[in-house]
This record gives structure tokens, sequence and C-alpha cells, in this order.
């Protein structure tokens, strides 16, 4: 009954944030009270992502270095400057560009693995990918936010690198380390550990919703359709950047998902710590959508790739009716 109650809140994450969202607009009262513990929200979900993560993991990385290269490049490329273009384009204020380039900087969201799966890509190059991008943050992702939003905002650089530093990279490096030493105690706890991080990301867009309420009546449906725009352009220019360089469809697809699905947790709990509540807005969004359209391309994937196994038998069994003399 338990499990049932795990996989059922799991599995249908984005409908819950949805209806904490609207719970965070009509009552923000009752959700602000998270603001102190943002930053310890977000590291225990980089800490549940750490305890997944295995020593074979690096070396996955190091087996495979031109592919998870690729995708880490296609990861800081393509979201940062999607998200500055699209700030130009719909000429934003400084504090919702900040958000939205924050949400472009971030790294890959740790959905993207289960989305991964769910699509039949390579998983293990997920792994990788989600992995390296998290492990470059804390110098990556403030870097292209002082040079993307240098013009809009004042970056505090050193600031922001160090928060990450203890946000994301000690406690997955923690996570990975508990892991390694205490690997039977882990196993045991390792299937509640998405269940925490749902409910801690579920927590997480609540708060932002109910500290940037009165300005997201405003803007709401203006950031869905940016933050859709966003993660749209990610998937089709990640897989195509996967092509480029000659992928096959698994790893394109996975390229894709990666690049496409952010760590939106870590950028609106970047935006409440060091900007306007309302930057954390497209965080909050990209949340909800990004699980979204994640798993529309995880279905889509699933019965092509089921389709051509059909036609791959029907072939088959055309071919061996055929009589042989």
């Amino acid at each position: 009954m338990l499990k049932k109650c795990c996989d059922f809140l799991v599995n249908n994450m984005a409908i819950f944030v949805v209806l904490i969202g609207i719970v965070g607009a009509v009552w923000p009262q009752t959700l602000q009270w998270v603001k102190p513990y943002v930053g310890w929200l977000l590291g225990i979900v980089m800490f549940g992502m750490g305890m997944t993560l295995t020593v074979q993991d690096f070396k996955t990385v190091f087996k495979r270095p031109w592919e998870v290269l690729i995708g880490v490049v296609a990861q800081f490329i393509i979201m940062p400057f999607v998200a500055w273009a699209l700030v130009r384009l719909f000429a934003l204020p400084p504090e919702l560009a900040i958000g939205v380039i924050l949400v472009g900087t971030c790294p890959g969201g740790t959905a993207s693995n289960v989305i991964s799966y769910l699509a039949k890509g390579d998983v293990a190059l997920s792994v990788s990918m989600t992995m390296s991008t998290t492990l470059l943050a804390p110098i990556v992702t403030p870097t292209l936010t002082w040079f993307l939003a240098g013009a809009w905002i004042h970056v505090s650089f050193v600031s922001m690198m160090i928060s990450i530093a203890e946000m994301v990279l000690v406690p997955v490096l923690l996570g990975l380390a508990v892991h390694h030493f205490f690997a039977r105690g882990v196993e045991k706890v390792l299937p509640a550990m998405p269940v925490i991080s749902v409910v801690t990301i579920i927590i997480l867009v609540g708060c932002v919703v109910s500290l940037s309420a009165s300005r997201l009546f405003d803007v709401g449906l203006l950031m869905a359709a940016i933050v859709i725009l966003h993660n749209v352009f990610g998937l089709a220019l990640g897989y195509g950047m996967a092509k480029l360089f000659r992928l096959d469809s698994r790893k394109s697809r996975t390229v894709a998902i990666e690049v496409g699905m952010q760590n939106s947790g870590m950028a609106a709990s970047l935006a409440v710590l060091y900007f306007n509540p309302a930057a954390a807005i497209p965080g909050a969004i990209f949340s909800v959508w990004h699980n979204i359209s994640g798993s529309i391309i995880a279905n889509f994937f699933s019965r092509r790739d089921e389709k051509a196994e059909e036609k791959a038998r029907a072939l088959s069994v055309d071919k061996s009716s055929v009589p042989t003399h």
C-alpha cells in the first residue's frame, strides 16, 4: 500500500506541483515560511541524487568521453543562449530576465534520467551527463549567468559559486561517499529517495510561487510561453546537435532529453537567494512543464520503437514464410 502511494506521488509529480502552486498563489502565507530553508531543501534533493551514483558512473564518463562531452557542451551552449535570445526577443524586465537566464545556465535535471529510461534512451549516458554538468555547475553556472545577465542585473559571481558548491556539489559528493562506504544500508533506503526528492521539489515550488504570488498573475502566461519555447528549442537543438556528430537514435534522444530538462529547482532556489522572488517564477513553471514535455517525448520515442520492432518482426515472419527451393 505504501509503495503504491509512493509510486503514485512520483508518477504524478506534475499534478502535485500544479496543486501546490495554486495553494502558494491563492494562500501565499501558508508556504512563505519555507524561504529560510530553500538552500537546505535543494541540498536534500542533490544528496539524494548523489546517493544514486556509484564510482562506476565516473568510469563510464572516462570510457565514453566524446559522447559525454558532446552532451555537456550542448547543455551549456544551447540552453543558456536560447534563454538569452528569448529574453531579448520578449524584452523582459530585469527581475524576470535573470530567472530565465538562471534556468538556462543550470545543469541538467535529475528527472532526465528517468525520462531517458522511459524513452528507451541510453541511461548510462544520461546519468553521466547529469553528473558531469552538476559537478561543473559551481563554476559554469555563475560564469554564464554573469556573462549573459550582467547587462540586466548585478550578479555576485563568487558568492553564487560558493552557494552552488554548498547546495549542489557538496551534497552530491556526500551522497556518493555514503553510497560507496555504506552500500548495503543505502540499497535499503534508495527506493524512498525519489519520494523524498519529489516532496522536497513540490515544497520548493510552492514556496517560490508564494513569494512571487502578486507578480505571478501578471506575468504567468507570458512566462509559461517562454518556458515552453525554451524547453522545446532545447529538446530539438539537443537532438540536432547529437545527430550532427552522428550519434545513434538512442544516444541522440538521450542528449535531447538531457539538454531540454533543466535543474529548475536549483534555478528557483538561486533566484530566491540572490535576486527578486519574481526571478524564481520561470524555474517554478519549468518544474511543471519539463515533466509534462518529458513524458510526451518518452511516450513518442517508446511508441516509435515499438512500431519499428513490430514492423521488423512482421518482415521477419514474411521472409520465413517464403518457400525455398
